[in-house]
């Protein structure tokens, strides 16, 4: 089970630990799925929470991408920057369509149309480093900063990019993208996959199982299952 600290404050959806087990149901890895790769914040003192979408209706409601452990905890942490020095406020926030946990609804003030609800469209979402507070243990940290690491075999080769930190419900995740691209796959994030975080080197130490990357192929006809 993921440590997180006790209490309600929005930013223990943010701060999170490795369990030392696989969570029960999780797979050690997962059928391959698109997706983008996360902006880096410049400032290394942001701290990067979410990642808008595609707009949602009409009225300039827009999709969400949240990094926080709760996902909605990231309404809670007030105004949000952008990289271009802009300020934003999530007026309003409910759970996207599909059941994605981590995939959320906004509205944002100042946004009353589709127009401008898409011209948010790949804005990435920081807080600084500060509002968040510090870390209390060797081994806990912001799910945020494990996004865009790299992630290296026990050589010190690169094997893959954090794309996200997702969690469907049966423990943390590493979302990661081989360094060629293509499809993304999912590694159970815990400590017989990721035995080593070295968040200030922007790396982590993973052990990938065989044909991680291997896209899921059709059964054989005489496959029974």
């Amino acid at each position: 089970m993921a440590r997180r600290p006790a209490g309600p404050s929005p930013r223990d959806g943010a701060r999170r630990g490795r369990s030392g087990a696989l969570a029960p149901g999780t797979e050690t890895s997962a059928r391959p799925k698109p997706a983008e790769t996360k902006p880096a914040p410049v400032d290394p003192n942001l701290v990067l929470m979410g990642e808008f979408g595609r707009a949602q209706g009409l009225n300039g409601e827009v999709r969400l991408k949240s990094y926080t452990g709760d996902p909605q905890a990231i309404a809670g942490y007030g105004p949000l920057s952008t990289a271009d020095g802009r300020t934003l406020t999530l007026a309003s926030l409910r759970p996207a369509p599909g059941g994605a946990p981590d995939l959320l609804v906004a509205r944002v003030e100042g946004v009353g149309n589709r127009t401008a609800a898409e011209a948010l469209n790949r804005t990435a979402l920081y807080v600084p480093r500060e509002r968040l507070g510090a870390v209390a243990e060797e081994d806990e940290f912001f799910t945020a900063d494990l996004v865009g690491l790299e992630a290296v075999d026990a050589a010190g080769s690169v094997v893959a990019t954090v794309v996200a930190v997702p969690n469907y419900g049966g423990g943390d995740l590493l979302e990661l993208r081989a360094p060629a691209g293509g499809p993304t796959a999912l590694l159970p994030f815990t400590k017989a996959f990721v035995p080593s975080l070295r968040i200030a080197e922007r790396r982590i130490v993973v052990a990938l199982p065989e044909d991680f990357f291997a896209p899921a192929g059709p059964k054989p006809a005489d496959d029974p299952g």
